[in-house]
């Protein structure tokens, strides 16, 4: 009885330092709970971020691929073999189809386009300009083998377009021009320009000739997207004499950021062992998904944009080694400013610590008495920190990525892991003090 006297009033006495303890442990507990859970979150939110700026895997055949790896890829040149554009619709039946945001197939030809509703030749005095033009799904809404239905296209992959006007109809004769080709061209919206072949490529049926097109939108996109016409696949197809036929096939898809297995796999995934290669092909890697296209669209080859990968994967690496170095900051700074309280603690109450091992207290029972009330006041930090943290990480995923950060229990876990393990090291630190005390000079003030 005598023993709980005596610690009542050393905690009245010494209140003020441990809740200086509980605050620094509170500071550091939600410092690190809002990093962590930003941490284990982020590779998330930075691919749902990264996505926004178009496709990160493209479709290609795979003859055109073979050649552009031999002789190089020429922009000037049009296309020489095709894709089924009624094939696209089946990257929504692979495994992964529900991390498949959107998709369009595209065909790329330069055609000679009018300003106004004159021909090719020019005959209301114009002169016609030789551009590439996209023919493409803008927004439309196709049904896979599956049943499932979607609705997909450019307006989804270009989505950091700035468009002046509108996006142009599927199946309608209209077409959106780029900035920099609408001011040579000098049209806008609502003007009309009329494209017709330059009958550079075999066409598969009869050309239907020049078609006039409603521009509903002058768009910037900052690339070479600017000199392009984008028009209905439809149209570009009926014109070129090209049923069906697409180039490429641009995806957008939500994708794990790339590890040593998924650089590996990229190169050959058949030099992966069973395990590897199941681990990797039941993951979202990019490079996983893209060879489950090519299993679904024949004489696919699929390729993962190397620049989006890398930036993803560069991003989230230093983005989580900023947020670690800052927790493990506070964690170092959190244990020197508890030992400093404690060993401030100790140091005004050594006379009564003194007294206590003259009257028969033991040094485990001073050192599990000082642990007891500097752990019970660390839970009191730890748990209001905890709260707190929670509320940062929400706070830093709304003001960064839009979106409510998911706050993982490993998070919680890994967190009083390290709050015990900072608030025992600064502990033992003090409680090595105590152990050296000798009650007959403390008491005789020497």
């Amino acid at each position: 009885m005598f023993f709980l006297r005596m610690i009542r009033q050393s905690l009245r006495r010494r209140r003020g330092k441990r809740l200086l303890v509980a605050a620094v442990v509170c500071l550091s507990a939600t410092v690190s709970v809002a990093m962590l859970g930003v941490v284990f979150d982020v590779g998330d939110k930075l691919t749902a971020e990264l996505s926004t700026y178009g496709s990160n895997i493209t479709v290609k055949p795979k003859s055109d691929v073979v050649v552009a790896d031999l002789y190089g890829d020429s922009d000037a040149t049009d296309p020489t073999a095709f894709l089924k554009e009624s094939d696209a619709v089946n990257v929504k039946t692979i495994f992964w189809s529900y991390n498949i945001t959107a998709f369009a197939p595209e065909l790329h030809m330069h055609m000679t386009v009018v300003a106004g509703d004159g021909t090719a030749d020019g005959a209301d005095g114009a002169s016609g300009t030789t551009a590439e033009t996209v023919g493409t799904w803008f927004s439309k809404t196709v049904q896979s083998s599956t049943g499932e239905s979607t609705t997909t296209g450019v307006s989804a992959l270009r989505s950091w377009w700035k468009v002046e006007g509108g996006w142009a109809h599927d199946d309608a004769d209209e077409a959106m021009v780029g900035s920099r080709l609408a001011k040579s061209l000098g049209v806008g919206v609502g003007d009309t320009i009329t494209v017709s072949t330059r009958g550079t490529v075999q066409a598969q049926s009869e050309p239907s000739g020049p078609r006039t097109l409603t521009v509903t939108g002058v768009y910037e996109s900052g690339d070479d997207d600017d000199d392009a016409v984008y028009l209905p696949s439809s149209v570009s197809q009926a014109v070129n004499g090209l049923p069906d036929a697409a180039d490429e096939i641009e995806v957008k898809a939500l994708t794990t950021p790339d590890n040593d297995l998924a650089r590996r796999a990229a190169k050959n995934p058949q030099q992966l062992s069973q395990e590897d290669w199941e681990t990797w092909y039941c993951t979202a890697y990019a490079s996983s998904i893209a060879y489950q296209i090519e299993e679904v669209i024949p004489g696919a080859v699929a390729k993962q944009v190397r620049q989006v990968q890398a930036l993803e994967g560069t991003v989230l690496n230093k983005t989580q080694a900023v947020m670690i170095v800052m927790t493990v900051l506070t964690l170092i700074a959190a244990t020197i400013a508890v030992a400093n309280l404690m060993a401030s603690s100790i140091g005004e109450r050594s006379s009564e610590l003194a007294l206590l091992k003259a009257l028969g207290a033991k040094n485990g029972e001073i050192g599990r008495l000082i642990l007891g009330e500097t752990g019970a006041m660390a839970l009191l930090g730890l748990l209001v920190g905890a709260l707190l943290g929670s509320g940062v990480a929400q706070l830093i995923g709304r003001l960064v990525f839009s979106s409510s950060i998911t706050m993982r229990p490993m998070v919680f876990v890994l967190v009083a892991a390290l709050i015990a393990l900072t608030v025992l090291v600064a502990a033992l630190a003090s409680i090595r003090s105590i152990l050296r005390l000798h009650p007959a000079e403390v008491l005789h003030g020497r």
